[in-house]
């Protein structure tokens, strides 16, 4: 609130939003896209298609989930909801949706590697758990944290995108 009473939130410079970003719903919308695709073993006559919708379309209804989360939960209840409010929030939940974005694009791009579906599969969970861990870093290293939490980060994160790797195997075994 500035000294003349306006409760308006400021628009921060785009360098500042960025050096202030939280890159939880990237951390998170790739573990989500890495357990849709574990989840995606039956597909139907277009299973390509299909796993890029379903990524993609998942993505943006835990977008909407966690936008909903925010503006009805803690936010209404401590301060107003206005327009710069909810642009705020749905800015700040985006990056769930931009984490679905690279395990779907390698599945488009998967018959150009000459990929079957299984391939298409392996190469989509392979790129969210690689997302996974590149979001945790960059979320740490943006924190502040030294080398060694942003090491610490990524490996957590690692080892959790084998574990859903290791539920995809048993699954299909």
């Amino acid at each position: 609130m500035s000294s003349s009473g306006n409760t308006t939130p400021r628009v921060r410079p785009r360098a500042e939003r960025r050096s202030h970003a939280d890159y939880t719903g990237g951390v998170y919308g790739s573990m989500l896209a890495a357990s849709v695709v574990v989840g995606a073993g039956t597909l139907g006559s277009f299973p390509r298609l299909e796993l890029m919708l379903l990524l993609l379309l998942t993505g943006i209804a835990f977008w909407i989930a966690h936008v909903h989360a925010h503006l009805f939960g803690a936010r209404l209840t401590a301060h107003g909801m206005d327009r710069w409010t909810v642009l705020h929030v749905c800015r700040d939940e985006w990056p769930i949706v931009k984490a679905a974005v690279p395990p779907a694009l390698a599945v488009a791009v998967s018959p150009l590697l000459g990929l079957d579906v299984q391939g298409a599969l392996w190469l989509a969970l392979a790129v969210a758990v690689a997302g996974q861990v590149g979001w945790s870093a960059t979320a740490a290293r943006r924190a502040g944290a030294a080398w060694g939490m942003v090491c610490v980060a990524a490996s957590v994160n690692l080892v959790l995108g084998l574990l859903i790797i290791s539920f995809k195997i048993f699954l299909t075994h």
